[in-house]
């Protein structure tokens, strides 16, 4: 009775809700970075996205409208950098995080310093979150999970072989931006659900939970949903029970998930006639 009244309440629902869909977006566009090894970029730019959400509470604007321009210019930036700069990926996404870093703490300064806003922006509070921002996860979500439809192909085939697919005609410098910039896109959204400290674990960890169970690309990816899908649903009635903080919840139980997978992966692959 006491698990019935629970979903009664409108703030869980929100929550559920707007935590499910960028929990599936997250999932599916983390398994295009994982396997590309670009898992880190997540957390560069939730760095980035850190200094976008000092500058709009410095202006007094909705962060959210502030840190999109800024996390998807980011992006780009790193693109920039490995592209002319002839930087390996970890070392461009290096210095624009730590460049995101600091900037968001010297606007946090000018602005008098840390206050109760940024620092639900830094670690999340999905079970605040509004009506309003439901409709707009919701809705960025779905154009954001149309765009990867999209160009699906184009983002398998860079994936697994970005050379080939340049020499198979596939303008890989055009998918690389798309790649970027949903990234940066979803990790904007995702804050509010983990927080900026946290979201790139929403973006890794489904997909190596998924990955231990891999026996294709679609199926890894329908998989790493649910994972995904399954940390928030738990984490936010975790949290709300046992009144922890609801993003670090999630994550929590996003790597219990991924020990439970990983140990039964092993267990079955050491049986007797499974080989070793």
């Amino acid at each position: 009775m006491e698990i019935l009244e629970f979903f009664h309440h409108d703030f869980i629902q929100r929550a559920i809700v707007a935590g499910c869909f960028i929990a599936a977006l997250c999932s599916t566009l983390g398994t295009f970075l994982v396997l590309r090894r670009l898992s880190l970029i997540g957390d560069g730019l939730a760095h980035v996205t850190f200094g976008g959400v000092a500058a709009g509470l410095l202006v007094e604007t909705y962060p959210f409208y502030v840190a999109v321009p800024i996390v998807m210019a980011s992006a780009l930036g790193i693109l920039k950098l490995i592209d002319k700069a002839r930087l390996y990926g970890d070392a461009a996404i290096g210095i624009v995080s730590s460049l995101g870093i600091a900037g968001g703490i010297l606007i946090a300064s000018i602005a008098g310093g840390f206050n109760v806003d940024l620092f639900s922006y830094l670690f999340g509070n999905i079970l605040a979150i509004s009506s309003a921002e439901v409709w707009t996860s919701i809705l960025l979500c779905l154009c954001l999970i149309i765009v990867i439809a999209l160009f699906y192909q184009e983002l398998v085939a860079i994936t697994f072989d970005e050379e080939s697919a340049r020499a198979s005609g596939i303008n890989t410098r055009r998918i690389n931006r798309v790649l970027v910039l949903l990234t940066a896109l979803t990790v904007v959204l995702a804050m509010k659900v983990v927080g900026i400290m946290l979201v790139s674990s929403l973006l890794i960890i489904p997909s190596v939970t998924a990955l231990q169970f891999a026996r294709g690309f679609r199926t890894t990816i329908i998989i790493s949903c649910l994972t995904g899908i399954i940390s928030v649903i738990s984490g936010i009635i975790i949290s709300f029970l046992l009144d922890f903080p609801s993003g670090a919840t999630i994550v929590l139980v996003n790597f219990l998930l991924f020990i439970m997978s990983f140990t039964a992966v092993h267990i079955f692959r050491k049986r007797p006639g499974q080989g070793t």
